[in-house]
């Protein structure tokens, strides 16, 4: 049983920058990927970065370069830093958690969403 609530989306300029927390409450596992993924109107929902407890990273292919995901072990909080953002990062950002054992994924938990919009 894991809870995922986060926070820091809202609407903003193109070009700013917006930083998204997740924190992760329940049963938690200390071999874990916690991440980000975004679904846009009329778009299938992708991966825009994850982190395992270890640290290895993954970044989507329209985020490298741009977003930053970390996390903070102790407080079970993972963050996405969402630096020069363009009208087509505007989705529904979803936190996601993830036990990991013998090399692969469980099923993921996933938070309720949080609106990021950004206006050209």
């Amino acid at each position: 049983q894991v809870q995922l609530v986060e926070s820091g989306g809202g609407l903003v300029q193109a070009g700013v920058s917006l930083t998204l927390s997740c924190a992760a409450s329940g049963i938690i596992f200390g071999g874990n990927v916690m991440g980000w993924y975004r679904q846009a109107p009329g778009k299938q929902r992708e991966l825009v970065a994850d982190i395992a407890s270890g640290g290895t990273t993954n970044y989507g292919d329209s985020v490298k370069g741009r977003f930053t995901i970390s996390r903070d072990n102790a407080k079970n909080t993972v963050y996405l830093q969402m630096n020069s953002l363009k009208p087509e990062d505007t989705a529904v950002y979803y936190c996601t958690y993830a036990r990991v054992r013998w090399g692969h994924k469980d099923a993921m938990y996933w938070g309720q969403g949080t609106q990021v919009t950004v206006s050209s």
